[in-house]
Parts: structure tokens; sequence; C-alpha cells
């Protein structure tokens, strides 16, 4: 059975060593570093399957750690800040984290977040259907997980790749944020709504949606968002 990957960004040494020996003793494969160049570094030899990644690192900056990964990686991120402070979160998950924890974080809940990821890479969210279907320039292959828009892939984010297949599973219903929580991220009644937003910001972004105008993925105020298909 395939030991689930962690790689472990964090500067503290205390929490760094806490966390690791807790992620192994459920299970977990980890590989810890204190800097953002050594992640970037571990990241091409060990391979995760979920990167645990401190905001707030020495030289270069959680935020630009997970910038460089998004340049080229769509590993899932799960970001941790030393505190809830909103804007931290907002351009945390802007930068392109598929989640957060804020520290101290209990074991059982950053175990939690960490399962949920991995079981939300084997069983993607409206894949179920045609296989190919198309909307307008929008093409999805909900079997083999690839996106593109007028003929050129799209390469998504899992939390990104999610939210698109569960939105377009039922093209012009209106699904509320906490409904997209609960069905992308597996949060229940406690989850943060920010999450969802902040994803489908960076979802337009990729697929060259208007700003003000999306085509395909639209704003219902005050509640949430539905797909349109052209």
């Amino acid at each position: 059975m395939h030991m689930p990957r962690v790689l472990l960004i964090e500067d503290d040494p205390a929490v760094r060593e806490g966390v690791r020996l807790g992620l192994r003793r459920q299970g977990h494969d980890v590989t810890a570093v204190p800097t953002g160049e050594e992640g970037l570094e571990r990241l091409r030899s060990f391979r995760p399957d979920v990167v645990l990644l401190d905001l707030m690192l020495p030289g270069m900056s959680g935020l630009d750690v997970c910038r460089k990964i998004r340049s080229t990686d769509q590993v899932p991120i799960i970001m941790s800040t030393a505190r809830g402070d909103d804007m931290d979160i907002i351009v945390g998950l802007a930068a392109g984290a598929d989640d957060y924890v804020v520290k101290p974080v209990q074991a059982r809940v950053l175990e939690a977040r960490i399962r949920a990821v991995l079981r939300r890479m084997t069983t993607p969210a409206g894949a179920v259907g045609p296989r190919i279907e198309t909307h307008g320039d929008l093409t999805i292959d909900r079997t083999g997980l690839e996106i593109s828009l007028r003929g050129e892939p799209v390469v998504l984010a899992l939390s990104e790749m999610r939210l698109l297949l569960t939105l377009s599973a039922s093209p012009g219903q209106v699904l509320s944020r906490q409904q997209l929580l609960e069905a992308v991220w597996e949060h229940g009644y406690h989850g943060d709504i920010r999450l969802v937003d902040a994803c489908v910001k960076r979802l337009r972004l990729k697929m060259s949606e208007p700003p003000g105008d999306p085509r395909y993925i639209q704003t219902v105020r005050g509640f949430g968002y539905r797909f349109r298909s052209l």
C-alpha cells in the first residue's frame, strides 16, 4: 500500500519535529525541512502527495514558495499560519494554496485535512456522466480529468479541478458556498467559505474569464455560484 508522502516546510524546529512525528505515527512518509529553498529542492526528489507549508518562513517567504510550486506543479498545498489574520489567509489562498490551518493546530484536525485532500485525489467530484463534454469554447474530460479552452489545455490545481467539475455537473443550478465547501473540500459546518471565493477567482483567471462578466462561472449574489453552459 502506498504510504502518503507529506513534504513539511516549517521554520520552527519544535513545531516541525512535533508535526513530523505525529504524521509518521498516522502512517505518513514525511520529509521535513526548515526553509522554502530546501522545500523546493526536495519537492523534485521526494514527489510528495501533499505539501504542508508554513506561511512565515525565513528567506524565501511561504507565499513565494507557494507561487513557485504552483508555477510548475499542481500538488495539493495546505498552508499553515501562526495567525488567523484574514489578510494572511486571503493572500495565501490567492497564491494557490488549496486549504489552510492556523497554528497551533490539533493533530486530529491536521490529519483530517490531509486525509480529505488525499481522498479528493482519488474521488474527483462530479466525475460521473459523459466522458467528454463541451460548453462553448470549454471542453471537460471528466474521466481523464483534462480541461481545455479553445483547444488549449488549462492546468488546474486539485481544488480548482474539483470545483469546476462540481459546478459543471449541474449547469444552471445555483450552489451555495457552503454546499461547494462540503462537496469540494469536505469541510463541515465550521468551514471557511473564503476557500470557495479564492478558488473561484483563481479558476476564472485560468479560464480567461472577462473581469466583471464571467462567461462560465457566475456569481449569485448573497448565495453562491452557478455554471453556465454556452
